[in-house]
């Protein structure tokens, strides 16, 4: 039986002739359903090009209909609306009255830590590709507008459509939704913006996005404790925050003001993830704490909160960070892969996800 997985790499063998991209990268391809066999998507593209497009919606149709269990195929060509996506920076989202939920979105759930450089990204990238492996519909929102790193780890690049110049269609791989302020500025380009910018774009993200019908949305949030934080917590119905650190004890002073300041806003803490926790050295096999070991563990314990995972510093990780398909995509069954799916699992099994 043909999956949806099955049909968007067929389609990844069609290159768009406008962008030079595949038609999947290039986010032509929308409302792809697939279903008993019967398979249907559109085709969204610039008017101007609707003539020279159709070669591509009849080989789309036809390479899709090619895949053993598929039936009936209907691939439909839309033109977009050529108004561009909302100025995060200078709209002004309505204020909400107390913290609100998301529409379609069922829990929210934070992911921080009190500095950089800990791993938070990309622990964030794992948890949300492992929660979509276990079959929860996930979603991935990017709230690090200073270092937006989860279109690189999720292998997503091409900017987001808006079809009213309000709304934003988010980009999709792996099994997660995915927006970020990344798809909407250069990769060399700063984001210099002032605190109300900031609570502003969140506050767009979170609610001008399209994000369909959702289990879970993690959020990416940036280090430290400041405005988009603050934002988040207050404006927002948080079901939890996981605080992720390195072991030492540099790491542990800033990750505790980061559960300071959840507790102080009455975000429940969902557990620690001790994030490099040992290195096993893939020659003679000796095991070497880098980083210390044991302090988030120590921690945890001290604050009465779950010691969700200890992640350990392998080459493998990073690799597959860079690459854009996660450990968890990658290499699936690989120990490290399974030190994120058991995330997923726990929280699953809480009711938490």
């Amino acid at each position: 039986m043909a999956t949806r997985e099955s049909v968007l790499a067929e389609l990844k063998q069609i290159t768009d002739p406008a962008s030079g991209q595949d038609i999947v990268a290039a986010g032509i391809v929308r409302a792809l359903n697939v279903e008993d066999g019967a398979v249907r998507f559109v085709l969204e593209v610039d008017p101007t090009h609707a003539k020279a497009m159709e070669p591509v919606r009849a080989e789309a149709e036809a390479r899709v209909k090619a895949l053993e269990g598929v039936g009936n195929v209907s691939a439909m060509m839309t033109a977009h609306s050529q108004k561009a996506p909302p100025d995060l920076k200078t709209s002004k989202p309505a204020e909400p009255k107390g913290p609100q939920k998301v529409p379609g979105v069922d829990r929210i759930i934070a992911i921080a830590s009190g500095k950089g450089g800990v791993g938070k990204s990309t622990v964030a990238a794992n948890l949300a590709c492992a929660l979509a492996a276990e079959g929860r519909r996930v979603g991935l929102l990017d709230a690090d507008v200073y270092g937006p790193s989860q279109p690189r780890m999720l292998g997503v690049s091409g900017r987001p459509a808006s079809p009213d110049g309000k709304t934003i269609l988010p980009l999709r791989n792996h099994g997660v939704t995915m927006m970020s302020l990344g798809l909407m500025t250069n990769d060399d380009q700063a984001v210099v913006w002032r605190g109300p910018m900031l609570m502003g774009a969140l506050q767009q993200m979170m609610m001008q996005v399209q994000w369909g019908a959702l289990d879970v949305l993690i959020v990416d949030l940036p280090p430290g404790t400041g405005d988009v934080q603050l934002t988040l917590s207050q404006k927002f119905a948080v079901d939890g925050a996981i605080i992720v650190s390195t072991p030492q004890d540099v790491a542990l002073l800033d990750a505790r003001k980061g559960i300071d300041m959840f507790n102080q806003l009455k975000t429940p803490i969902l557990g620690m993830i001790e994030n490099m926790s040992t290195h096993i050295c893939s020659n003679c096999g000796h095991e070497e704490h880098v980083f210390g070991h044991g302090g988030v563990v120590a921690e945890a314990e001290k604050l009465g909160v779950p010691l969700l995972s200890e992640i350990p510093l392998h080459l493998d990780i990073r690799l597959a960070a860079d690459g854009g398909a996660p450990i968890v995509v990658s290499k699936p069954d690989s120990p490290q892969a399974d030190a994120f799916r058991h995330v997923a699992r726990n929280l699953i099994a809480k009711g938490l996800a």
